[in-house]
């Protein structure tokens, strides 16, 4: 049997950042992970150039059942905390557009520089090792794993939530949440494409696939998100949509303001008097792409000169295309979704140390808890605080 200080379960951004903190403590740490790879999620975000935080984190930028448990870890380990190792790691980034953090080159320069600090300060990276099961002894946990018998004092869970299951996410860390007594919140995907089902509709968003609409607001349930939206053939993604996902409940109506920047009626009546003979096809396709403008008349309004158009039509088309409400089928689940919303009760877990308050011992971190960043390298650095937080104390 193999004995060590710290086991970690889960190699990807929380795992990784937690066992080299504790191992620099002087602790013996061993990463565990069933994957053939270390962070492959890293890998493929933002991308492949990975957006490793956000300039702006603030708690309001995570939803969670318990919204005040992320403030003890982010208040500890911070977004410059985290800029400051890129920066001594000599990783070139940028700032790409609202706070969010690029890699100039590849997300593997971030992978990198995480193995790089395992390594330096001694933590143990087993890859291609399951865990079988988990037993509490005396002096801690003793695990029965592909790689044979490990016991340790304290057991770190970071095996992440169930988005991307072709990358190895599975619900491993909820299991073993509820072995030890702990409430797991009911999940679902989050910051995930949606579908759209309905004829007419579905139609629109195939023939318009690929299109981008660069600066929209997209609303639901009282919260809104600026940014742009995506055309697919199977519904609508894109920032504003991703955004939207983490709030939306199935059968809720989303409103879209596809021209934010302008008040519609006041434009479309100086156009009317400047332009009356301009036909509304045309007008349109100056603010979109031709074939969108074309759709969209086909779809919403009759196209005729400017001067035909009486004031209340032109009340309907700002009506449409400033509020258009739509009710999406439902999400591309967890296939393409970023993360998993719900996850393991913190209110069960301590928000200093990240330990259970069941279970002695027994630390969970990152996305296997109940907290969800927004999109824009939030759930990052949700990731690198709550290891720093766990790693202080395993």
């Amino acid at each position: 049997m193999v004995q060590t200080d710290v086991v970690v379960i889960g190699a990807g951004a929380a795992g990784l950042m937690c066992a080299f903190t504790a191992a620099a403590r002087g602790r013996k740490v061993m990463l565990l992970d069933h994957a053939n790879k270390a962070g492959k999620k890293i890998l493929m975000s933002g991308g492949g150039r990975c957006n490793f935080t956000n300039l702006y984190t603030e708690p309001s930028n995570f939803l969670s059942g318990n919204p005040h448990f992320c403030k003890s870890a982010l208040a500890r380990y911070t977004q410059w905390d985290f800029i400051e190792m890129v920066s001594r790691h000599g990783v070139p980034y940028h700032e790409k557009k609202l706070g969010q953090l690029f890699c100039d080159n590849k997300a593997s320069d971030i992978l990198g520089m995480l193995l790089e600090e395992c390594q330096q300060n001694g933590a143990e990276l087993r890859l291609n090792t399951s865990v079988q099961s988990i037993e509490r002894t005396e002096h801690g946990y003793r695990l029965q794993s592909s790689a044979g018998e490990i016991a340790c004092q304290s057991l770190v869970i970071a095996t992440g939530g169930l988005s991307i299951p072709t990358l190895g996410a599975s619900g491993f860390g909820y299991q073993v949440a509820r072995q030890f007594g702990h409430s797991v919140l009911p999940t679902r995907a989050g910051l995930v494409p949606f579908t759209i089902t309905e004829p007419q509709l579905k139609a629109m968003c195939e023939s318009l696939s690929g299109t981008s609409v660069e600066d929209c607001l997209v609303s639901c349930n009282g919260v809104s998100f600026r940014e742009n939206i995506l055309f697919t053939h199977r519904g609508l993604s894109g920032p504003a949509i991703l955004q939207m996902s983490s709030y939306w409940q199935p059968g809720d109506t989303i409103e879209i303001n596809l021209l934010p920047q302008l008040n519609l009626i006041e434009w479309l009546q100086a156009q009317r008097n400047e332009r009356p003979n301009t036909e509304l096809k045309t007008l349109i396709g100056e603010l979109f792409t031709r074939k969108m403008a074309g759709l969209l008349t086909e779809h919403w309004f009759v196209s005729k000169p400017l001067k035909q158009h009486s004031t209340a039509e032109l009340e309907e088309v700002a009506q449409k295309l400033g509020s258009w409400q739509l009710v999406p089928a439902g999400t591309e689940g967890y296939r393409t979704a970023e993360v998993t919303l719900g996850g393991v009760d913190t209110r069960e877990v301590s928000s200093k140390t990240m330990e259970s308050l069941k279970t002695p011992g027994l630390y969970f971190i990152g996305e296997v808890l109940d907290v969800t960043g927004h999109l824009g390298g939030f759930n990052f650095q949700w990731a690198w605080a709550s290891g720093y937080a766990a790693a202080q104390y395993v």
